[in-house]
């Protein structure tokens, strides 16, 4: 069995889907604690809850694959894009564990936004990092609603593979069929206490936040109080430029639950801590089905190595 070790490890969707794929996690560590409660709830292992920077790299063991993508906030481009960004840097303490530990792959997932920031010279930077310590590195763009999960989410996937291995990693091909809302949140029971009650800020309803039963969501954000509307809910009506207001009718929010499952969390998944926590921890994750078909493929070629 391969073995994984996870980096801003989060409630684990990234590496839940590895583990589906037939993966052991070893070792994670993460800075929210409500986010490693849950993922301890699924791996049965103990996570270090600490900053990454504080974390002693001889106290983390060897394995086949380092998961983490390393915190997109400052990359994004629905945010300031701040090229000073604390977070931007983070990915410097994840190559000197790279470096250190020598895995045969990396596998990371990111917002598309870190291509660009500073014209590009920042990922530039990043990928030649980590060339420096062995590695030759991969990124694929996709879109998740092309991947069976039931949402427009653009991310970028950063495979890094041990130069001395001499293979080039497959990405997932795309999938034909797409999975909508009504397959996703049909059969989910409402409950108030599962929604984000929160008033709608200018920010909201500077764009449409509805779509359809027989379309796929819009992107599922870390944020509660941004994420997008129930289907049932009245179409949004556009006003002038970057306003909407809401139609007539009940208005609500995905529940929580709701936007697990279009994160293609399985219903038996159980999150830590509070109603905003649940929704940061499910709009941080990358979708389990996606990481599924990534760690699908790079199994194939691990097997064929060790042959």
């Amino acid at each position: 069995m391969y073995t994984i070790v996870s980096l801003f490890c989060g409630a684990g969707g990234l590496d839940y889907g590895f583990h589906k794929a037939g993966f052991k996690t070893i070792w994670a560590t993460d800075i929210d604690r409500d986010s490693c409660q849950t993922f301890e709830k699924w791996s049965k292992i103990k996570v270090i809850n600490s900053d990454i920077n504080k974390v002693d790299i001889s106290t983390i063991p060897s394995s086949d694959i380092i998961l983490g993508g390393f915190p997109c906030q400052g990359f994004s481009l629905a945010g300031p894009r701040n090229t000073l960004d604390k977070r931007n840097v983070l990915y410097k303490k994840y190559v000197e564990i790279v470096k250190a530990k020598q895995p045969r792959m990396f596998v990371g997932e990111n917002v598309k936004g870190i291509l660009t920031l500073d014209g590009g010279k920042i990922f530039e930077q990043i990928v030649a990092e980590f060339q420096s310590v062995g590695y030759d590195v991969y990124t694929h763009i996709l879109n998740v609603k092309n991947y069976n999960v039931p949402q427009d989410r653009e991310r970028i996937i950063i495979i890094g593979v041990r130069k001395d291995l001499g293979i080039i990693p497959n990405f997932p091909a795309q999938l034909k069929k797409i999975k909508t809302l009504n397959d996703a949140i049909k059969n989910i029971k409402y409950e108030e206490k599962d929604v984000c009650k929160e008033s709608y800020s200018s920010r909201f309803m500077s764009r449409n936040r509805k779509r359809n039963f027989n379309n796929v969501s819009f992107t599922i954000p870390a944020q509660a109080k941004q994420v997008p509307l129930h289907p049932s809910s009245p179409d949004m009506i556009k006003v002038d430029k970057d306003l909407w207001k809401f139609g007539v009718g009940e208005t609500r929010r995905l529940s929580w639950r709701e936007a697990a499952a279009i994160q293609t969390f399985p219903k038996s998944f159980i999150f830590e801590g509070n109603l905003n926590s649940k929704y940061k921890q499910i709009g941080n994750a990358v979708p389990v089905k996606l990481s599924r078909l990534i760690a699908k493929e790079i199994k194939k070629q691990l097997d064929i190595l060790d042959k």
